[in-house]
C-alpha cells in the first residue's frame, strides 16, 4: 500500500461560493486542511451579504464552515486564522461576530488591515484546521507506522 499522506487533494465545497479564480476553496495534506480566503459573499446569490462588517462576517464564517464540512472537520478544530478587514475600525465588530464561532480553545489567529478585498468586501477569513482522528486523537496518518 502506497502512502499518501503528503499528496495534495482538493476540497470541493458545494454549499460554499464558487472560487472567484484559478485556486481551490481548501487543499487537504495528510490531517491539514488549508482553507482558501473566504468573503462575505452569499453562495446562492453571489452578492455580498447585507448587514456591513457585521452581515459579510457572518457570512464568511459560515462559508468556512462549509468548506471545513466538505473537508470532513469543523471550526473546532481550526488552529490558525488570517482576517484581511478593509478598515480596522471594523474589528470590534468583526472580533464580536468571530467570538460567537470560536467559543472556546481559540485557534492563533493574526488581523490584517487591507487596501481593498474582491468585490469591495469588507472582510475576508482564511485558516488552517485538522481533520479529526477516527481514533481518539491518535495521529492516524498511513506514513506513521510503530
Amino acid at each position: 500500500m502506497s502512502c499518501d499522506c503528503n499528496e495534495k487533494k482538493s476540497i470541493v465545497a458545494p454549499k460554499a461560493p464558487k472560487a472567484l479564480g484559478p485556486y481551490s476553496a481548501a487543499v487537504k495534506v495528510g490531517d491539514f486542511i488549508y482553507c482558501s480566503g473566504q468573503t462575505g459573499l452569499d453562495p446562492a446569490t453571489n452578492e455580498l451579504a447585507e448587514g456591513g462588517v457585521e452581515g459579510q462576517t457572518h457570512q464568511v464564517l459560515k462559508n468556512l464552515k462549509n468548506v471545513l464540512e466538505a473537508a470532513g472537520t469543523d471550526l473546532a478544530h481550526v488552529i490558525k486564522t488570517t482576517v484581511f478587514l478593509k478598515d480596522m475600525a471594523d474589528f470590534q465588530k468583526m472580533n464580536a461576530i468571530y467570538g460567537e464561532y470560536f467559543t472556546e480553545n481559540f485557534p492563533a489567529r493574526s488581523t490584517i488591515q487591507v487596501a481593498a478585498l474582491p468585490k469591495n468586501g469588507l472582510v475576508e477569513i482564511e485558516l488552517v484546521a485538522v481533520v479529526p482522528s477516527a481514533n481518539d486523537g491518535e495521529n492516524h496518518c498511513c506514513c506513521n507506522k510503530d
